[in-house]
């Protein structure tokens, strides 16, 4: 085969720079949109759904009519970037890490094996990340999300107590772990595919601001001990994805000390805000934690998958993962980061953050984080302030903001599931429902920096509005 166009078929050749700037042109539109709240989501067009019904094409189509076809689904598609999205918890797309992860992800690097200057980017953006949010890191890894981050923190406090267990298993060594009753499901996964079971977990009760009891993890560790139980990690929530909760993680620090238990902290959502002035006061003890995780695709604004896992001993995710292979030697001292991580093909996510952080400054996220705080506490007295709304949280500790709507006659319950999907496809906002000491409720979050003061106004007259129809 000759060096013509032929014997690479699939290079864009002369089409690239016209490819390039439609691509560009087409982002441009994008970011646009997102600065203002759209009037409804559209539905899925008779256009885009005859689109997903086609063959596998054998012709192509061009690289620009490819990218119309995928910024029409994109645009009927749910959008987290969008300042009025207030369902789950979710990422804002902020536009300096998308530049970062579009030249991240021409270049492919693979952060598994040596990849040179991008191991020392990414080492460098997680020093970053723990002095950011004060807490010691000695090394830690960049993966996918939350559940990967749990799961490996985990992995690591199960060979840290069984040393031999990545031979052998743990057999009948009886072990549990410990976390908060309202902890994410992530925690209760990781324990099930660690092979533990999930009777290991032990749901600590809360307290009345809805944080792990400490007193209660304590009686909890004492009578597994009793019981011959060996306690193996207790895993603290920096923010539940249900109101916000912080667990006091210095007390729980001072209950496991001397328990030969691992701390993590499942700080996925909540732990950036341990860089404000205004929340910074709830993450007391952070420092303390054998880990703590972080999705910087939520409170740090960058686009999926950037997840955060900060350890206090470097050594202990090597123990974890390392294995001899003949295709990777190890020689002259260097140590592959697959030996300290679950993923063989590992992409560039750190540069995404390493590029905002320099890009805006740490001041700037600190300054946006304690915005959406503050948004938080408008929407919680707007709340108040409105007959027939009331609010499920006494104040909102972070950005979360549990209320539901008493309708004048009927199942209360019942009224708030059908208002969050009546406010869903009406499409001016979006927003999930939650289930709150039994009570069905709208549970919107705010952790986007485009989302303003008129945004979270709007949430509350569109739950009036839309829930005074239902009335009717």
């Amino acid at each position: 085969m000759g060096d013509g166009p032929a014997s690479r078929p699939l290079s864009l050749g002369d089409e690239r720079t016209e490819a390039l700037d439609h691509g560009v042109a087409l982002l441009r539109d994008a970011w646009r949109s997102f600065d203002d709240a759209r009037p409804h989501q559209p539905p899925v067009s008779l256009e885009t759904l005859g689109l997903l019904e086609s063959a596998l094409p054998e012709a192509g189509i061009g690289v620009r009519a490819a990218l119309d076809a995928a910024e029409r689904v994109l645009d009927e598609s749910l959008a987290q970037t969008r300042p009025r999205f207030f369902g789950y918890i979710g990422s804002s797309g902020l536009e300096s890490a998308v530049l970062a992860d579009a030249l991240a992800m021409s270049h492919d690097v693979n952060l598994a094996a040596e990849s040179a200057a991008a191991l020392l980017v990414e080492q460098q953006t997680l020093g970053w990340v723990g002095r950011l949010i004060g807490y010691p890191a000695g090394s830690g890894m960049v993966t996918s999300g939350g559940m990967l981050s749990n799961l490996t923190a985990l992995m690591a406090a199960r060979t840290r107590a069984f040393p031999d267990s990545r031979r052998t298993g743990l057999g009948a060594v009886r072990a549990a772990v410990y976390a908060s009753a309202e902890a994410h499901s992530s925690v209760e996964r990781a324990v099930e595919v660690l092979g533990l079971g999930r009777d290991s977990l032990r749901a600590v009760p809360i307290d009345a601001r809805r944080r792990m009891d400490p007193a209660a993890l304590a009686a909890a560790l004492s009578a597994d001990r009793a019981a011959g139980v060996i306690p193996l990690a207790v895993v603290a929530t920096a923010g539940t994805t249900l109101t916000g909760a912080v667990d006091p993680v210095g007390a729980i620090a001072e209950v496991v000390e001397g328990s030969g238990a691992w701390l993590h902290v499942d700080g996925a959502y909540g732990v950036p805000a341990a860089c404000t002035e205004v929340a910074g006061h709830l993450f007391a003890g952070l420092d303390r934690a054998d880990s703590v995780s972080v999705d910087a695709h939520k409170w740090l604004f960058v686009p999926k998958a950037c997840g955060i896992l900060l350890v206090r001993d470097p050594a202990s995710l090597r123990a974890a993962f390392r294995h001899d292979a003949s295709y990777m030697v190890e020689e002259e001292g260097y140590a592959y980061p697959v030996d300290s991580t679950m993923e063989y093909s590992r992409p560039f996510r750190a540069l995404k953050l390493w590029t905002a952080l320099r890009a805006h400054g740490a001041q700037a996220f600190r300054d946006a984080i304690t915005v959406t705080i503050e948004l938080a506490c408008e929407l919680a007295q707007a709340v108040r302030d409105r007959p027939g709304l009331e609010l499920l949280v006494d104040e909102p500790e972070l950005s979360t903001v549990p209320f539901r709507r008493l309708p004048a006659r009927g199942d209360v319950d019942e009224h708030n599931l059908r208002l969050a999907r009546a406010m869903q496809e009406d499409g001016r906002v979006f927003v999930t429902s939650a289930v709150v000491d039994g009570h069905a409720c709208l549970r919107p979050c705010i952790v986007n920096f485009r989302t303003t003061r008129a945004d979270v106004l709007s949430l509350v007259d569109l739950a009036d509005e839309l829930g005074s129809r239902l009335d009717s």
